[in-house]
C-alpha cells in the first residue's frame, strides 16, 4: 500500500510501479532527505502542530532511520515508492502513531525540492573544492619545471615559444572560472522550498523561515508555485558542469598529444596508463580518453533535463523526476574525472629537451624579426610581408631563417 493511497481502489499496475518507483537511483539523496525532515519537524514543534516530546522522538527516530542507511541495514520494502515514502514508512514503524504526523504540512512536492537542492548545494561545493584541486597540481606541474619551454600552437601548428608554466596556467585559470560559475551557482540553488506544501503553501501555521535558517539557505522561497516547479538551479549546475567537463576534455586531448610517440613531450606514471590485450608495447593515456569521452555524456545530461522542462505548465509535474539520474550522473562523473586527472597530473613527467627542440624552431621567432623591423620605424604590414617572404624562402630552399636574412 502506498502512502498516498486513501483515495484508489485498486493498487498500481506492476507496469506502471515499474516506471513509477524511483528508490533505486534517489536512494543517494537519504541523507538530505532527513535533514530536511529534521528541519521540519523541528518547524512543527515551533508551529505547536506536534508537542516537544513528539518532536524530540521523531528526530531521534529520523537519526535511527540515518543510521540504519550509513550501516547499510536499511530494509526496502517492496512499496517503497521512492527514498522520501521509504524514510517516512520507517518512521511510523520505528515511532508508532507519532511517525504518522511527520508530513504535517508538507507534500513531497516541497520535500524532494528542498532535498534536491540541498544535494546540489553540497554536490557543488565538492566539485569546486576537487577542481580547486587540480588546480594546484597544474601549477604544481609549472614549478617542477621552472625553465622548461614548449612551442605555443594555434591551429595545432608550432606559433611561439612559451614557458611550460605560462601554458598550464591557461589550463589552471579556466578551471579557476569555473569554480567561480560552480560556487555562482550554489548561491542561487541556496533557497529553501519548505514550506511551499503542493504549490500554494498550507493553512497551517508553520514558518518557512525558521525551517531554511536551520538548513543554512540564505533564504525561503518567494513564490510557492515557482519553488516546487522549476529546476532552472539543476539545468544550471549541469551546464556549469558541463563547461568544466568541456575544459577537462580539453586538457585530456593536450595529454594525448604530449604523451603520443610523435609529440612525446610527457610520460604519465604507470597508475595513470593501461596496456593492451594484443599489442605488449602499449603504455595508452587512459585516463586523458575518458575525459574527452566523459565530456559528451556531462553535454548529454544536460541536454536531457533542457528537453524534459522545455514546455511543461505550472506548477509540478512528474516529468520532474527525470531531473535527478541527469544529475546524480553528471555529479559523480565530473568527479571522477576531475580526481583522476588530479593524479595523472602529479604523476606527470616532462621530457624537457624534447620540448626544447621544439621550442627552439627558429621559425617560431619570425614575429619578432618582424616586430624588430617595426621597432626601426617600419609599418606592421610591411614587415609581415617582408618576413613572411624570407619565411617562405627558407622553407622553399630547405635552409634555416638565419641563412636567409
Amino acid at each position: 500500500m502506498t502512502l498516498w493511497g486513501g483515495r484508489f481502489s485498486a493498487s498500481m499496475d506492476e507496469s506502471l510501479w515499474s516506471l513509477s518507483e524511483s528508490f533505486s537511483f534517489d536512494v543517494v539523496l537519504f541523507a538530505h532527505d532527513i535533514a530536511g525532515s529534521i528541519a521540519h519537524v523541528r518547524g512543527l514543534a515551533v508551529a505547536g502542530l506536534v508537542s516537544e516530546d513528539e518532536a524530540t522522538t521523531l528526530v531521534a527516530t529520523l537519526e535511527t532511520i540515518r543510521d540504519e542507511f550509513e550501516h547499510d541495514r536499511f530494509l526496502r520494502h517492496d512499496n517503497d515508492e521512492d527514498i522520501h515514502m521509504a524514510i517516512e514508512r520507517r518512521a511510523t514503524e520505528l515511532a508508532g502513531p507519532v511517525g504518522q504526523r511527520i508530513h504535517t504540512a508538507r507534500s513531497r512536492n516541497d520535500q524532494v525540492a528542498t532535498t534536491l537542492r540541498l544535494f546540489t548545494r553540497d554536490a557543488l561545493t565538492e566539485i569546486a573544492l576537487t577542481t580547486l584541486g587540480l588546480v594546484d597540481e597544474l601549477v604544481s606541474v609549472g614549478e617542477r619545471y621552472p625553465e622548461a619551454a614548449l612551442p605555443g600552437y594555434t591551429h595545432l601548428q608550432r606559433a611561439q615559444p612559451v614557458l611550460v608554466s605560462h601554458h598550464v596556467q591557461a589550463h589552471a585559470f579556466a578551471l579557476l572560472r569555473d569554480v567561480e560559475r560552480l560556487m555562482d551557482a550554489r548561491e542561487r540553488a541556496n533557497v529553501s522550498p519548505l514550506g511551499a506544501g503542493a504549490l500554494a503553501g498550507t493553512s497551517l501555521p508553520i514558518e518557512p523561515a525558521f525551517t531554511a535558517q536551520l538548513l543554512g539557505f540564505r533564504e525561503s522561497f518567494a513564490n510557492s508555485m515557482d519553488a516546487v516547479s522549476d529546476r532552472d538551479f539543476v539545468a544550471e549546475a549541469l551546464f556549469d558542469i558541463a563547461l568544466l567537463g568541456v575544459h577537462l576534455s580539453r586538457l585530456g586531448e593536450e595529454l594525448v598529444l604530449w604523451t603520443s610517440s610523435e609529440f612525446a613531450f610527457a610520460t604519465l606514471g604507470d597508475a595513470f596508463t593501461t596496456g593492451s590485450s594484443m599489442l605488449p608495447q602499449k603504455k595508452n593515456s587512459d585516463v586523458a580518453e575518458l575525459a574527452r569521452g566523459k565530456t559528451g555524456r556531462l553535454i548529454g545530461n544536460l541536454t536531457s533535463l533542457l528537453v524534459t522542462l522545455k514546455g511543461l505548465p505550472l506548477a509540478y509535474n512528474r516529468h520532474l523526476q527525470e531531473d535527478k539520474e541527469p544529475l546524480f550522473d553528471s555529479v559523480r562523473q565530473v568527479l571522477l574525472v576531475l580526481r583522476a586527472l588530479s593524479g595523472a597530473y602529479h604523476s606527470l613527467t616532462l621530457h624537457e629537451s624534447t620540448m626544447a627542440r621544439a621550442a627552439n624552431d627558429e621559425l617560431l621567432v619570425a614575429i619578432d624579426l618582424a616586430e624588430a623591423l617595426v621597432a626601426g620605424g617600419e609599418p606592421f604590414r610591411s614587415a609581415h610581408e617582408r618576413v613572411g617572404r624570407l619565411v617562405g624562402e627558407a622553407v622553399g630552399s630547405q635552409r634555416t631563417l638565419r641563412d636567409v636574412v
